[in-house]
This record gives structure tokens, C-alpha cells and sequence, in this order.
């Protein structure tokens, strides 16, 4: 391996943050001689890496065609969009709150059927919450007198948990851990190597490993953990269905490894407490590659069935990168942003009119799921990035999805535009809805049965009522321009649609965030739907965790309920690009149906007099902010780390509240 392996990669490394941050991430290439190592004859049959000397070849071919992909761009400067950054409903199944089988709320997630892991979750009688290191279990069926009757302490003090699934009988809990499960080998360097170099080489060891922790909740005040699973890598996302758990990590390769001759330390480990103390490594003969994508990161999914801890993980690993993940009941989307080099040429003089020197694309890996196990299916492609999750949906056996091209900075044929396209099971481009809202990117998405609904933004809100009826020929059945715009949308009704976001102000010419804005979208007319209601919570600076996590809110059309944490800042001074007060931090319980739209029921904080008192014109992350809101009978639930509330959902009087801490 040539010297400029290496310093290449490091410097492209710490601009992958940056491109990451905003969308952005590495080049995709083609290996030209990769097919002489094996031929991919089945979609379904992707080649496997081999041995050592091969798995070098791919990263070398990577590493040569970063190099013309970056030096060219270090010359003229990257092409980043640096505007703001921050859903799917299945024709077959009812439409979604965030109640469950019982009357009780569950985790509001994307698709009826797939959970989704979060910090809280209740069964109707118990309340489970990760709190810093601990799980703590509430008893609710005397609410007015909630117990804390167990608290599970992690017994790692690498772990820290943040997020988990709740059975019948088992609880489990993912998390995090900085200490790798196989032991760091050294690193040599060359002593003519300057320092600096040195420790940007040394920086890329990968020191992340993803944990699953089992516990037996039948006795819940003697929770036993009855199993643990380490996966070496970085989390992604993971789903659940019908007791079968996915977890998606990303492992980075290191560019040291170049230099090594131990094959075993350069695959990803793992470790089953089940077999042993054993740390077990996948060997090269069972990792898979991607023939027109190599990329220097491994993919692993897990697959487990929970119903028995017992049961066998399958561990399944590509050379290839994630980024986000959606998961219909049968099938796992892996998408993930790629930057194809393109050869040009092009004057110095007039560096921002020049053709951009690559492409931005959307892959999106498809995978069967089959009661814990996974089946790679096919490979599809298209033009531009995603939003998020809500990006992709399912439906009908198509795939859908909703991308941006271009630079927002932009005012020719290279601005940013926003798209949509509809994929067969093959992963072939079917039908595409192409250059919407030029100069405007996406903010929110959401697919719903035949429809979709986009919301776009760079001054205005528009949203777009998209007609996907047909797969071959997508089309814009109507739209809407209004002040401000959406972050996440949420299903009310089939004609209704709710959006959270954050309302605008024009002053001297700029388009200012103004405080968090609840709006109805009425589509029964899909060629003009209007803004049926809507609702302003503060002024600038008011914030909701919704905003960037759905799990964050408490739908139920049932109960006219409408709940959410809220951060709010209000300014009296009557300028509108000054920060205002903090004034409340808590929870917003709304009564909303279609005749009255918006009527809020109450705030319900966790802080004292004092703590509003002592916090002047500031706020911060405390440990008595509201994260989370659920409701089980006739009672809702507000919880911080620093305690839990219950009050009467008809009257808003206070039932109970319990300490945490």
C-alpha cells in the first residue's frame, strides 16, 4: 500500500464528519477486477470476501478512487448544503396511534406491527424506564400510589443503556459500551511518520461495541439477566416483530490494518454469553461484499427470536455501510448515501459554475426477514439523499422513497430538488416523481397507502399531497404554500394529516425559526387541502424532542389525545429575532378532534417555583425535564429522570407522583 493510503483516507475521514452531519458521506466505486474474485450469478447469492489478500485488493480500489474523488473536490471546496436538518402507513394495516392492544399507549413507531426500541415502556400495569444506568420498574395499578419496586443496576460500568423492547416475559436492553470485546492490538507506526499523522492513524481504531442485555421480567421484583450479546461496531437501529429482534450495526475499518498479516483481527467479533466467555470472530469466508459498492465498514445484523433465551443469534455481516433503516413485517431496508466519483473537465477561474465532480445517490440494501433470520434480496439506486426513516416505505410489495439532489446555495440546474420514487421487488426504479420544489429540500415525510405527503421548505411551507396509486407514474395531486414548516408528520385520519414543526417570521428580508407550530392538514380535497387548525406554542427557541424523535409523542384519535414534551421560550419584547424567556418545561396535553381542532387540556411540569425562580432566562438539560408521556386507563403519565407524575385524564388533577431519584 502505497504512503498515500493513509493520509488520504485520514483527511477524508474528518470531513465525513462533516459531510455526515449534513447528509453527506463517502464515494461510491466500482472494482473493476473485484468479478475475478467471484461472480455474482444470483441476485440473491452475493460473493464472499475470501481471504486476507483479498479483502486488501477491495480496500486498495476504494482507497485509489477516494483519492480522485477528494483531491479533486479539495481543489474547488466541497459542495455541502448547510440549510436546517433535523413517515409510513401500510394500506393493509388500521391506522396507527400510539395506543396498544389494551388501554394502555405503546411506543409510537412507523409501522403497526414493527416496535421500535425507546427509553420507556409499559405493559398496563408496569411502567419500565431506563434512568441513566438503571431500569427502573413502576408499579401503576394503585395510581394513587405509584411503587418503585425494583431498580435493575447494570452490572457493566462500560454499559450505558438507551433504548428497549418489552415482551411478556423478558425485557430487552440495548446500549453502548467505548471498551471493544477483543483485546486492542498494537499499533506500529514509522518513526519518520510525524506525530501529528501518527495520531490521526491511531484515532481510527474501532473502540465501539453494541450490547443486548436479556432479563427474565416474570418475577418483577427479582429480575434475573439471563443472557448478554456483544457486537463489536457502532448502533444503527433495530426493530421487533413478533418477538423477533433486528439489530444493525456498523463496524469502521481502521486504515492501519493495511499494514497487518493477522486476519483475525481484522473481521468483526462478537460475544454470546450463551457459548461462553469465548469472544467469537466472523471469518472472512462468511462475509459478503457488494461487488459495485466496497466500502472500508462492515454491516452486521443480528437475528434473534426472544420467545426462548435459548435461542440461537444469527449473526450476519457485509463489507458495506448503514445509515438508516426501515422494516416492513417482512422485510429489512438498509439505506445508506453514496458519492460516485465523476470525471470533468472544467475551468479553475469559475469553481462554483463547474459540473459537480460526483454523484449523489441513495442505496438501499433489501433483506427478507423470517423469524429471526435474514435473507439478502436485492440492491436498488436512486438519485439523491433521504431525509430519515420516513424517507421509505413499503406497500404492495413496492418500495417507495423520497429523496433531495442538488445544493439549496444553488440557483442553477444543480439547486437542490426533491423527488420520489417507487421501486419493485426486484429493487428496480418503476416510477419516479422528479424535481419538486426546486431550491427547497425535504423536512418531513410521510407515505400513506396510495399517498403520500411531503412537506418542503426554504421560506414557505409547502406541502404536497402525492398520488402513488400507480407504480408506473407518480403524480402531484395538489398543494399547499403556508408560513413555516413540519419536521414529522403524523396520521390522524385517512383525510387528515398532523404536522409539527416550527412556525417562520420575515424580518429585514430573513426567514426566521419562530416557536414550535401544531397543524391539521385537511386532504379530502387532494387537489387543494388546506391548514384545518393549527396551534403556536412560544416564540423562538421553543423546542420538542418530537421534533427530531416520533417516540416522543402520544397520539390516540380514541381519546382525542394529543401529548408531547416541550421546552418553551417566550419573548415579550416584541421583536421577533430576539431570544425570548425560558417560561415551561413539561409536557402539552391537548384534546384535538376535527370540529374544534385544539384545545389544551394542561402543562404538566416536573420543576418546583424555585427552579423556575433560580432559571432566569435559561434552561437545561435536567434531570426533572419531561421526556416521555403514556397513558394507561384514565390516567396519564409524565416521566423524567427525576420523577413520575400521574394525573386524571378527564380532569387534569393530580393522582400521585413518585421520586426517582
Amino acid at each position: 500500500m502505497k504512503r498515500r493510503g493513509y493520509i488520504l483516507p485520514i483527511v477524508f475521514g474528518f470531513f465525513s464528519m462533516f459531510l455526515v452531519a449534513y447528509g453527506f458521506t463517502h464515494s461510491d466505486i466500482t472494482v473493476d477486477h473485484v468479478n475475478s474474485l467471484q461472480t455474482v450469478d444470483n441476485v440473491n447469492d452475493l460473493p464472499t470476501i475470501g481471504s486476507l489478500e483479498n479483502f486488501k485488493l477491495l480496500l486498495e480500489e476504494y482507497d485509489e478512487q477516494q483519492e480522485l474523488y477528494f483531491a479533486d473536490d479539495l481543489m474547488f471546496g466541497l459542495s455541502v448544503d448547510i440549510s436546517r436538518d433535523s413517515g409510513s402507513f401500510k394500506e393493509s394495516t388500521a391506522l396507527q396511534d400510539s395506543a396498544s392492544g389494551g388501554d394502555y399507549s405503546s411506543t409510537n413507531v412507523q409501522v403497526q406491527g414493527v416496535d421500535e426500541a425507546d427509553i420507556v415502556k409499559t405493559d398496563g400495569k408496569y411502567i419500565y424506564q431506563i434512568n441513566d444506568r438503571e431500569i427502573i420498574i413502576i408499579d401503576t395499578q394503585t395510581p394513587a400510589k405509584l411503587e418503585v419496586i425494583n431498580k435493575i443496576a447494570i452490572d457493566d460500568k462500560t454499559f450505558q443503556p438507551t433504548e428497549m423492547y418489552l415482551g411478556d416475559s423478558y425485557l430487552a436492553v440495548i446500549g453502548y459500551s467505548y471498551d471493544s470485546i477483543k483485546i486492542p492490538q498494537p499499533i506500529i507506526y514509522d518513526s519518520a511518520e510525524p506525530a501529528s499523522e501518527r495520531a490521526m492513524i491511531a484515532s481510527y481504531y474501532p473502540t465501539n461495541t453494541v450490547h443486548m442485555k436479556l432479563y427474565d421480567i416474570k418475577d418483577k421484583k427479582n429480575v434475573k439477566k439471563e443472557r448478554e450479546i456483544a457486537l463489536e461496531g457502532s448502533y444503527v437501529s433495530s426493530r421487533l416483530i413478533n418477538d423477533n429482534i433486528y439489530v444493525v450495526t456498523n463496524n469502521n475499518i481502521g486504515y492501519r490494518i493495511m499494514e497487518s498479516k493477522d486476519s483475525a483481527e481484522l473481521t468483526p467479533h462478537y460475544k454470546d454469553s450463551l457459548l461462553g466467555d469465548e469472544i467469537e470472530k466472523v471469518d472472512f469466508k462468511d462475509i459478503r461484499y457488494f461487488p459495485d459498492a466496497i466500502e472500508p465498514n462492515y454491516i452486521t445484523i443480528m437475528g434473534l427470536n426472544l420467545g426462548n433465551f435459548k435461542n440461537k443469534a444469527t449473526i450476519y455481516t457485509y463489507l458495506g455501510r448503514g445509515e438508516n433503516i426501515y422494516a416492513s413485517l417482512e422485510n429489512l431496508y438498509i439505506a445508506v448515501n453514496k458519492y460516485e466519483y465523476t470525471d470533468q473537465t472544467t475551468s479553475l477561474l469559475a469553481p462554483r459554475e463547474r459540473v459537480p465532480a460526483y454523484t449523489n445517490d441513495t442505496e438501499i440494501y433489501k433483506f427478507e426477514l423470517n423469524k429471526g433470520e435474514v435473507q439478502y434480496q436485492n440492491k436498488g439506486k436512486v438519485p439523491g439523499r433521504i431525509l430519515n426513516q420516513f424517507s421509505m416505505d413499503e406497500n404492495q410489495g413496492y418500495f417507495r422513497i423520497a429523496t433531495t439532489t442538488g445544493n439549496i446555495w444553488r440557483t442553477d440546474e444543480f439547486t437542490s430538488k426533491n423527488n420520489v420514487y417507487i421501486l419493485d421487488q426486484q429493487m428496480k426504479i418503476t416510477g419516479r416523481l422528479e424535481d419538486i420544489a426546486p431550491t427547497e429540500r425535504i423536512y418531513a415525510m410521510r407515505f400513506m397507502g396510495n399517498r403520500g405527503y411531503m412537506v418542503t421548505f426554504r421560506e414557505t411551507d409547502p406541502f404536497y399531497v402525492i398520488d402513488l396509486e400507480d407504480p408506473q407514474a407518480p403524480k402531484i395531486l395538489g398543494y399547499l404554500k403556508i408560513p413555516g414548516y413540519s419536521d414529522y408528520l403524523h396520521p390522524y385520519d385517512e383525510n387528515h394529516i398532523i404536522g409539527f414543526g416550527k412556525e417562520v417570521v420575515e424580518t429585514k428580508g430573513n426567514t426566521l425559526q419562530a416557536g414550535m407550530k401544531v397543524a391539521v392538514f385537511d386532504v379530502q380535497n387532494v387537489n387543494q387541502p388546506i391548514e384545518k387548525f393549527k396551534v403556536e406554542i412560544g416564540d423562538r427557541g421553543t423546542e420538542s424532542p418530537l421534533l427530531t424523535d416520533h417516540k416522543a409523542l402520544l397520539f390516540s384519535k380514541e381519546k382525542n389525545l394529543l401529548a408531547f414534551p416541550v421546552t418553551i421560550v417566550e419573548n415579550k419584547s416584541g421583536t421577533p429575532n430576539e431570544w425570548g424567556q425560558f417560561a415551561f418545561q413539561g409536557a402539552y396535553i391537548y384534546h384535538l378532534d376535527m370540529t374544534d381542532g385544539f384545545n389544551l387540556k394542561g402543562g404538566i411540569t416536573h420543576l418546583a417555583e424555585e427552579d423556575y425562580q433560580k432559571a432566569g432566562s435559561y434552561w437545561y438539560d435536567s434531570e426533572k425535564n419531561v421526556s416521555r408521556v403514556l397513558y394507561i386507563g384514565d390516567q396519564i403519565y409524565t416521566l423524567s429522570n427525576a420523577k413520575i407524575k400521574a394525573h386524571q385524564l378527564s380532569t387534569m388533577n393530580l393522582t400521585s407522583e413518585i421520586l426517582l431519584k
